[in-house]
C-alpha cells in the first residue's frame, strides 16, 4: 500500500515506520505523499483506534528531508514544496485520533518538524533534535518555525533555529519538547504502553481533547472551543457510560458513542 512506510495493525494500535534506513528514513517526495495517504487511512478506518509512528533501524527517526529534490527549484516552486508539507503535517496534528512520535535517533529538519506534528513525543536515549536549515540557506518550511516556538518558547527556538545546533535528549526532556526519555530498546514497549491507556479512554472525547488543545495555538477562541466540546460529550454515549461506571464504581466500557 505503501512505497515508504511499513505498518502493523494490532488491537486498535497502527505502528507505522518510515522505511528509508540506507538514507536514514529521510523525507522525500514520496515518503510525504505516503504520510497524506496514511492520514486519510486513519481517519477512514474505524479499526485504527491510535497510531504510534517511528523510523527503521536504530540510528535515525528521520534525520531530515532530502535535499537532492530541493536543487534548482524556484520561488513559487520552493513555496509548492513547504506548503505541501504544512498541509499534510496539519492534517497530521489535527487528526482526531492519536498520533504518538517515537523517535529513535536522529530527528533533524523535516524529521524533527515531523514528530513535533505528533501530538506528543517519546525518545530514545540515543535521540537528537534539530532545526539545521540555516546551514542550507534555509528555514524550515513545514511548520518548526511555529511548532518549536509553541513547545520550547521563542527564545530557546530561535537559538536552535539561527545556530542550526542540535539538543540530546536529556535536553529535548528539560525543554518540554518530549514527554518522555527512555533506553532504546524500550522506547516502542513504552509508546505502546501509553497509548494504550489512550485508546481505553472514550475516543470522542480524545478527539475533542485534541480538537481544544490544538485551539490555543489557532486564531480560535480555544475556551470557546472547549465549551462547545464539553457541551457536546453530554449527548455521547460514553459519557453516560463514563458517569454510571464512576457512580457505580466499575470500569466503564466505551463504545465510541
Amino acid at each position: 500500500m505503501y512505497q515508504t512506510l511499513l505498518s502493523s495493525l494490532e488491537n486498535g494500535l497502527l505502528t507505522v515506520t518510515v522505511n528509508r534506513p540506507d538514507k536514514l528514513n529521510a523525507l522525500n517526495k514520496d515518503v510525504i505523499s505516503d504520510l497524506d495517504a496514511l492520514v486519510n487511512e486513519v481517519q477512514d478506518n474505524t479499526a485504527i483506534k491510535a497510531v504510534i509512528i517511528t523510523g527503521a533501524g536504530q540510528k535515525a527517526f528521520v534525520a531530515g528531508a532530502d535535499i537532492s529534490e530541493f536543487i534548482g527549484l524556484s520561488n513559487e516552486e520552493g513555496k509548492m514544496l513547504a506548503k505541501k508539507g504544512q498541509d499534510i503535517f496539519a492534517r497530521i496534528e489535527n487528526c482526531s485520533k492519536p498520533i504518538v512520535a517515537a523517535v529513535n535517533g536522529f530527528a533533524l529538519g523535516g524529521g524533527c518538524e515531523l514528530a513535533m506534528a505528533c501530538h506528543f513525543r517519546i525518545a530514545s536515549d540515543n535521540a537528537k533534535f534539530g532545526q539545521p536549515e540555516v546551514n542550507l540557506g534555509l528555514i524550515p518550511g513545514y511548520g518548526g518555525t511555529q511548532r518549536l516556538v509553541q513547545l520550547i518558547g521563542k527564545g530557546r527556538a530561535l537559538e536552535l533555529l539561527m545556530s542550526g545546533n542540535m539538543i540530546d535528549a536529556s535536553i529535548a526532556l528539560e525543554y518540554g519538547l518530549v514527554n518522555h526519555v527512555v533506553p532504546l530498546d524500550d522506547l516502542l514497549p513504552k509508546a505502546k504502553m501509553i497509548v494504550e491507556q489512550i485508546i481505553a479512554k472514550a475516543p470522542l472525547a480524545v478527539a475533542k481533547c485534541i480538537k481544544a488543545a490544538n485551539a490555543v495555538f489557532s486564531e480560535t477562541n480555544g475556551y470557546e472551543v472547549e465549551l462547545k466540546a464539553f457541551g457536546e460529550c453530554f449527548s455521547t454515549k460514553d459519557m453516560k457510560e463514563g458517569t454510571s461506571a464512576f457512580l457505580e464504581k466499575r470500569k466503564p466500557q466505551f463504545t465510541g458513542g
